[in-house]
């Protein structure tokens, strides 16, 4: 099954200079890989590389905004279309099945799709090409079930990531590897600035972060909490 990629068209600072990632496979069974934000122009897109199809299918990734909001667009377009946003059975997808691999962490719902004949895994928020992924542990983030999930993703050890956000990933363990590597060193820094005296979010993120811009500053936070979280989990703050 080769994947066509359609851009969702909501560039920004969080979503990339294309915006979100929409996968369509097509095929007998049409099915799209999130859902987009629901602007005509990509629903429009869809219509057209189906050729006259209807599409069969949407699996979400998970319910954050950017990957959902285009439902109802993608329903109103087709009537009959069904949702996939739970695990389950593995799902028909163009010509074949998309295998539903849970990855919780960056979301609670957080769900993968891999095809077990091409072993692509459409990936959602688990991983990207360019930047590390915020686990917001205000809204339900969880480091420790993430890194559990980059654990189980490259055990499947997929050949490559076709993720909602940036280009495709063609050496997915090393990019996982470099992942956990990541959050190991991060950790270290967060225990560092605690001995250093800091003892606020704030505080942690100003000797961590020390040059970021402000726009981000509330992001870095959150991901501070989810590493306190799983310090706090480990006894060992």
């Amino acid at each position: 099954m080769q994947p066509l990629l359609i851009p969702a068209g909501n560039p920004s600072e969080w979503t990339g200079p294309t915006g979100n990632n929409t996968w369509l496979i097509r095929g007998s069974e049409p099915a799209l890989i999130d859902a987009g934000v629901g602007h005509a122009e990509h629903v429009d897109a869809v219509e057209k590389a189906l050729g006259g199809a209807p599409l069969a299918r949407v699996l979400i990734t998970h319910w954050h905004p950017d990957h959902v909001k285009g439902l109802p667009a993608l329903r109103e377009r087709w009537k009959g279309l069904r949702v996939i946003d739970a695990a389950g059975e593995p799902v028909p997808a163009g010509d074949g099945v998309l295998e539903i691999i849970p990855t919780p962490g960056h979301a609670p719902d957080h769900l993968c799709f891999f095809d077990p004949e091409s072993r692509d895994l459409y990936c959602g928020d688990l991983a990207r090409r360019g930047g590390t992924i915020v686990i917001p542990a205000r809204k339900g983030g969880d480091l420790r079930v993430y890194l559990e999930s980059l654990r189980r993703v490259r055990d499947l050890a997929p050949r490559r990531l076709l993720p909602g956000h940036g280009p495709i990933v063609d050496d997915p363990i090393a990019l996982i590897d470099e992942y956990l590597a990541h959050r190991q060193r991060r950790e270290q820094q967060i225990l560092q600035a605690m001995l250093d005296g800091a003892r606020t979010v704030d505080e942690i993120v100003s000797r961590v972060y020390p040059a970021l811009p402000a726009s981000l500053s509330e992001a870095a936070a959150d991901s501070v909490r989810a590493h306190l979280k799983k310090l706090r989990d480990d006894g060992r703050a």
